[in-house]
Order: structure tokens, then sequence, then C-alpha cells
């Protein structure tokens, strides 16, 4: 009766979603901070004033909100914690820094909008990785790249990260000009929090295998990445992959984007059409557009996920424990003579959900979610009782 695809699936398991008891939930990667006020405002006028676009199919192609996301992107240089916020006229507005500015206009050619970006990333996979020849990707990363690869029936590659717990990148580009294969990473890196710099990731794409996509997930970058974006006016086969869910308050909403080329752009809406018509529904569409235009307010609270995750850092590393140097809202930390399971459970029964993963070679970490000051307070204190 089961297909033979059914049975060779292995699902993505998400972060755990507590039904009977309150938690501080610091176990998903979801911003402690809710959307600007202007978001819920937008979506309740526009559903009040144009009630009928909950009867009537969305814009298929999300064109206002693929704007939206090309200024914000523009704005900001692709990294909310770096941009600068200034008063003009009596509205807050965001400008790139020196080392995040692009050197060229992103246009809404540009963008592909998905319902969230596992759904981009289904299509990416899709569009552009093939059955005869396997995907290289690090042993550790993003949990859902080894479940699309099953999905779809794509070989894969895992490459070790190194003892240093950095992407093995030479590995990778070795591996990769063997069977003239695709690369696909998140950056910054997933459970382990590290980024390469934009040159680094430059230095990959030259010696990648030229007529295959180039993947980079940048999920974290607004955290205190360096985005490739501006990488794109010499990279034609470069794809950078985002999502709201993180730095833009969106996991419950859900909203993810391509920025490639206009050439790659058209490849992915042509997997979406021949899938969904319309991922993005009225109200995302609503939503998103708004949440672009205060992204002053999302790269403020970017900086203060920064600045409780170093204090974070610090007072763990004070106790002796490990902790690997993050450039996302997360940190990936252990504690000699303390299994990781350990203290999930510990954390979990003191009122905090935390991330543990069973996977060998990363069994005694734990990935915590940064929180807001008062959340990281309770979590220090329960902390200090774990011997």
């Amino acid at each position: 009766m089961l297909s033979k695809r059914l049975e060779n699936l292995h699902p993505y398991v998400p972060g755990e979603q507590p039904k009977d008891r309150v938690y501080i939930k610091l176990n998903a990667n979801e911003n402690p901070y809710p959307p600007h006020e202007s978001v819920a405002k937008a979506v309740a006028e526009n559903v009040l004033s144009h009630s009928e676009g909950l009867a009537l199919y969305p814009d298929p192609d999300s064109h206002s909100l693929r704007k939206a996301i090309a200024d914000m992107l523009n704005q900001t240089g692709g990294v909310l914690c770096r941009s600068e916020t200034s008063l003009s006229e009596g509205q807050k507005n965001c400008s790139p820094s020196k080392e995040d500015k692009i050197p060229f206009t992103i246009t809404p050619e540009m963008i592909f909008c998905g319902n969230g970006s596992d759904e981009v990333l289904s299509f990416v996979f899709y569009a552009f990785f093939d059955s005869d020849r396997p995907l290289v990707l690090p042993e550790h990363t993003y949990s859902f790249y080894p479940v699309y690869c099953g999905y779809y029936g794509i070989p894969m590659n895992r490459i070790p990260l190194k003892s240093d717990w950095h992407l093995d990148t030479d590995k990778m580009l070795s591996e990769a000009n063997k069977t003239d294969s695709a690369i696909i990473f998140a950056n910054p890196n997933a459970p382990t929090g590290i980024a390469l710099t934009r040159a680094e990731v430059e230095a990959m794409i030259q010696k990648a295998p030229k007529d295959k996509v180039f993947i980079v997930d940048e999920a974290y970058c607004d955290f205190g990445g360096e985005s490739s974006i501006p990488l794109l006016a010499k990279y034609k086969n470069l794809v950078i992959v985002r999502t709201f869910s993180k730095s833009l308050s969106f996991a419950g909403m859900r909203l993810g984007y391509v920025v490639a080329n206009p050439e790659l752009i058209e490849h992915i809406f042509t997997v979406k059409n021949s899938f969904n018509h319309f991922p993005v529904d009225f109200v995302t569409q609503t939503a998103g557009e708004a949440s672009c235009k205060a992204a002053w307010y999302y790269a403020e609270n970017a900086r203060k996920v920064v600045e409780e995750r170093e204090s974070l850092t610090a007072f763990l590393k004070e106790r002796g424990w490990f902790v690997i140097p993050s450039s996302t809202n997360f940190i990936f930390a252990k504690k000699d003579g303390l299994s990781g399971k350990k203290i999930y459970e510990a954390v979990k029964e003191a009122g905090v959900l935390i991330r543990h993963f069973s996977t060998p070679g990363i069994e005694d970490f734990v990935r915590i979610t940064i929180g807001t000051h008062e959340q990281m307070e309770i979590l220090k204190k329960i902390f200090l009782t774990l011997s």
C-alpha cells in the first residue's frame, strides 16, 4: 500500500512544543520579541478594509512583498545587528554599516518568496539537485537538508567538521569537484553558530564547480554574520536562502525567501508554479511588507539578542563550560562531567526548554536560544544549580 519513497523518509524533528505546562521556550531559535506593532495594525486594517482578500486568491508572485524585501536588504545590507538606525523627519530609518553595504541595488526580480524557508529550500532542492550525483554538505548542519535529500532521492556526501567545529571547506570543495556536485551549508552554521567570512565564502565559490549552484543558507545572518549578497554581482550560480522566522519575529507566520540572480529565480518560480501557485497568503504578504518597513525595530532587537548572547557566553565560560563562538541567536555549549541529556532534563525540570541532539558527535552539547534579559537571568540561576 505504501510507496517506496514513503518507506525511506526520515522526517525532520522540530524543537519541543509544550502542551501541558508553561515553559520559557529557548529551544527553537525563535525571536523573544514580538513583531513591531505596525505589523498587527497593518494586518487588521487590511483585513477589515479589504476582507475580500480572504476570499480571493492572493498575488501568486508576491510582487509588493518582494519589492519590500529588496528595499529592506538595500537599507540594511542584510545584517540587522550592524545596520545603523537614525531619525529623519520624525521616522526611524536603517542604513547598512560600511562592511555590509551592497555594491549594487537589489531588485524585486532577485527575490523569491515562499511559505517559510523550509518550503523555499524544498523548491531549491527540486530545481537544482539531481539524483545522479551527491550533494555536498557538512555532517552537522541544519537537519532538514538530509530530510529533503531523502524526500527527493538525492544522495549525500556529508563532510565532517574540523576539530575546532569549523566547516572543512577544503574537504567540501575537494569532494564537490570529484563528482561535479553542488554545495549547501548554513552560514552561520547550525547548530554550531560559527560563521564563515564573506571572503571565505567567495574563496569557496571560486573553487567550486561552476556549472552547479552554490547554496548559502543565511537564516541567522542578521545576528552577526557577513552576508554573501554582495557576491551576487560576480557569481551567477550563487543562491542565498533567508527567513523572516528568526530576526523578524515571524516564526508563527511562515515566510522565507531567496536572493539570487533573476535567471535562477525564474527557475524556482517554475517549481513553485508546478506545486503550489499561492504559497504566501494574503495576510502573510501584508504582515511581511509591514515588517520590512520597520527594519530599524528589528535591528534594535537583533542588537539586544547579540548583547545577551555575549553575556551568557561569558557567564558559562567563567564557570567552566565550553562554548563555541556564535554569530547567531543561540549558543552551542557543553560542560565536562554533564551529559547533554542531563543538562536538558535538569533545565526543563526547572521550567525552561533548551535543545538537545542525540546525534553522535554532538550529544554532549545543548543548544540554547537567546531570549530576553529577564529570561537569560532566570536561565543563569538554573545553571548555577547544575553540577
